[in-house]
């Protein structure tokens, strides 16, 4: 079942199809943090094959950071394993995003012609002044919906209604390009929209001449895992291509699947506990040598800077004249798709 909406997609092999290889371990933070087995898409695998209930702890754990989506040589979705678990607890929290959705989707519907349009997350829409840079930057608008009470939906598990996801989605028509900040919305809009072409707000900064001239070979460029992870195959190769032609570190590990420099599960994702990021950070940066942290994601930004002793800058950021001491030009993305 998917997010928004009952049978929008074909499923792909669930639980059962589990065979205990592990892989998932190797990349999972829950897993280097708990060591807690049943806190792992194998353990939640391997309990509902033999019957038994998931505990709720272990539903609430995973950050989403679909590390273990492209690793699964059984090609299991991890992630809609975990929202579908999720959909079958009756959170105490449902009834406050139900109401939040219920509200924007009686906000009467404006919309503005565009060819392309950002729609951002909750970092960026607490930081306008960065949500205008990049918006600038891009030279696109910001959405006229935000659909931050969806994603939020979409972290717990809870079903969008109807009423609310036309709402959401009825200025979006006519756009050919939508770039979007939060992995997890792009994945599920990917999926409910094939037709229409999303982007990644890392994939699509980066992309850009003015930013890319500015990377360095002793940066360590934190790529956003959930964007990433959602599109593995083709964005592997993008990825190295820019690393090829930078020599810039990446937080990628030995398989490259991004390490997440955050590990925020569901009640942290909730503001119903205290983020707790610094160890998380501290092992992406374990070990390396480096000038500068460059981040696709405010949220990562903020949290490495809290443990890092270098600078920690936004993609958006080297493109400012400010901060480079360049002159800025028209953006135009590279061709190096």
């Amino acid at each position: 079942m998917f997010g928004f909406v009952k049978n929008a997609f074909t499923a792909r092999r669930d639980h059962a199809d589990c065979s205990g290889c592990s892989l998932c371990l190797l990349v999972c933070p829950v897993w280097r943090q708990s060591r807690d087995i049943s806190f792992t898409p194998h353990g939640r695998a391997k309990a509902m094959q033999h019957g038994d209930v998931v505990d709720a702890a272990s539903v609430e754990s995973c950050t989403l950071c679909m590390a273990c989506d492209p690793v699964c040589p059984e090609e299991i979705d991890q992630i809609e394993k975990i929202l579908k678990l999720r959909r079958s607890v009756a959170h105490p929290e449902t009834p406050t995003l139900m109401a939040k959705m219920e509200e924007r989707a009686a906000q009467p519907i404006t919309t503005k012609p565009a060819l392309a349009k950002l729609l951002p997350d909750q970092a960026l829409l607490e930081h306008p002044e960065m949500l205008a840079r990049i918006a600038s930057l891009l030279g696109i608008p910001v959405a006229e919906d935000d659909g931050a009470d969806i994603a939020l939906a979409l972290e717990a598990g809870v079903v969008v209604p109807a009423h609310r996801l036309q709402r959401f989605l009825t200025p979006l028509k006519g756009v050919k390009r939508v770039v979007i900040a939060d992995g997890l919305m792009l994945k599920h809009l990917k999926q409910l929209l094939p037709a229409m072409r999303f982007v990644g707000l890392g994939e699509e900064l980066s992309s850009y001449t003015e930013v890319r001239r500015n990377l360095r070979a002793t940066d360590l460029y934190v790529i956003e895992p959930r964007a990433y992870h959602s599109d593995y195959q083709r964005l592997v190769k993008y990825y190295d291509r820019l690393r090829t032609d930078h020599g810039c570190a990446f937080n990628l590990d030995l398989q490259r699947i991004a390490i997440p420099a955050t590990a925020r599960n569901l009640p942290q994702r909730l503001g119903l506990v205290a983020h707790d990021d610094d160890a998380q950070a501290r092992w992406v940066l374990h070990g390396r040598s480096i000038t500068r942290i460059v981040v696709e994601s405010l949220e990562d930004r903020a949290a490495l800077a809290k443990v890092s002793d270098v600078p920690v800058v936004h993609l958006a950021e080297l493109a400012d004249d400010a901060c480079n001491g360049t002159e800025a030009s028209r953006p135009h993305p590279a061709a190096i798709y």
